[in-house]
């Protein structure tokens, strides 16, 4: 079974099989940057022109690992902050309401820009990178958080080592996408756990980047 907690991972689990995850309505009651940074990624994943693990990556939705709420995500502007510093809804006729809402087309026209510059990313990131990568998402010891470490060395010591003029943060949330997709094509197994690492990074260390680049 997997559970949410704050302060740390976005998704934990918590005993039981280990390949189980968020149902569908515990989904729809998360944080809404993790539904905006789930949904990018996973449109991401589907434009790529190389994605060699389509009938896994749709498969997602039906397993509840990726929600979509009627279409838009929430920036997080007027998203109460809790006092343990996590952002939230706010509850309305006992429902989790998010706020002001960015259109799915709006994650679709980015993420194929995304995309776009992830094909000229990926000629760049060498084999062992990813095949060390398939390593550690293999070993079922590791902690979800030690995978999202794992995950973030990775993208660092690509982004100081692949030239490029693009902003910082630009550059690593691409990378995190791309390291996602190449570790898919060369196990698509792996796709359900490599998704839910990519958007607890992506969550915790690009966030204010992501909402900022939502706006533009």
């Amino acid at each position: 079974m997997l559970y949410l907690c704050k302060g740390k991972n976005f998704w934990s689990e918590a005993g039981g099989d280990k390949s189980s995850f968020v149902s569908d309505s515990i989904m729809e009651q998360i944080n809404g940057s993790v539904q905006m940074e789930s949904a990018l990624l996973y449109t991401f994943l589907e434009v790529s022109s190389d994605c060699k693990f389509k009938e896994q990556l749709h498969s997602l939705q039906n397993q509840g690992t990726v929600s979509f709420l009627k279409g838009s995500y929430c920036y997080d502007d007027e998203v109460e902050l809790q006092t343990d510093g996590n952002r939230s809804g706010h509850l309305q006729n006992g429902e989790l309401v998010f706020g002001p809402e960015v259109n799915e087309e709006v994650i679709r026209i980015i993420a194929a820009q995304l995309a776009e510059i992830g094909d000229q990313f990926d000629r760049e990131i060498k084999a062992r990178v990813v095949n060390d990568l398939v390593q550690h998402f293999l070993n079922e010891n590791l902690s979800g958080e030690e995978i999202t470490r794992r995950m973030s060395e990775a993208v660092e010591g690509l982004a100081r080592a692949i030239p490029s003029d693009m902003e910082r943060e630009k550059a690593m949330l691409v990378l995190a996408m791309v390291l996602t997709k190449k570790i898919a094509n060369t196990m698509p197994s792996l796709l359900q756990r490599v998704f839910r690492t990519t958007v607890n990074y992506i969550s915790q260390q690009l966030h204010n980047y992501i909402v900022r680049m939502l706006r533009e």
